[in-house]
């Protein structure tokens, strides 16, 4: 299930939003705190160029489970507050989380230039990366998990904001995608599930 975040749409959603949380925050049968995907999906490779011209290659490293959001750095409210929620993932990890890639993806590459989506990610967190690609590969990535946004008001060819999915994905060392997190169940439930993988 997709969950679709808007500032007008908000309290329409809050009902379907809760009723996820609920379900997000009971333990599933394969263990996890999130939402599993069963039976769980391999993904494809993506390269995003950095805005120090190094490339993000989104590749399976065995051992590092990564999580993944698609967000834009003009986001009022959900984006800015899943990634402080990964600060909190990191700091409960310990150590352990330097074995874990955090991606924040922009679905607006439009204003979202790999500086400004890097940018914005870092002021998080210094390890998380902020990956912007050219509008196919934005178009194949939102594709390969699902993931709808769609541009709505504003007048003036800037003054827009992006409904988007909301959820966190959480991918394994295989590169299979193997749960989701639906926005307000609480950074706990990632926590416990990336600490399954380390």
């Amino acid at each position: 299930m997709i969950a679709l975040l808007s500032r007008r749409r908000a309290s329409t959603v809050a009902f379907a939003l809760a009723a996820l949380v609920v379900l997000g925050a009971c333990e599933t049968k394969g263990g996890f705190h999130g939402i599993e995907i069963d039976p769980a999906r391999p993904l494809p490779a993506f390269e995003f160029t950095q805005a120090d011209g190094t490339v993000l290659r989104t590749i399976a490293e065995s051992g590092r489970p990564q999580l993944y959001f698609f967000g834009y750095t003009h986001c009022p409210d959900v984006c800015p507050t899943t990634l402080a929620d990964w600060t909190r993932v990191k700091k409960a990890l310990g150590t352990a989380a330097s074995r874990v890639r955090f991606v924040f993806v922009t679905i607006d590459p439009k204003r979202d230039t790999p500086a400004i989506a890097s940018r914005y990610a870092a002021q998080f967190d210094s390890s998380f990366f902020g990956a912007s690609g050219d509008s196919l590969t934005t178009a194949r990535i939102k594709e390969a998990f699902g993931v709808v946004a769609y541009h709505e008001g504003g007048t003036e060819p800037n003054g827009y904001f992006v409904s988007h999915s909301s959820q966190v994905f959480l991918v394994d060392g295989k590169g299979r995608l193997v749960a989701q997190y639906p926005f307000g169940i609480g950074w706990e439930a990632m926590t416990a599930d990336l600490k399954r993988f380390l």
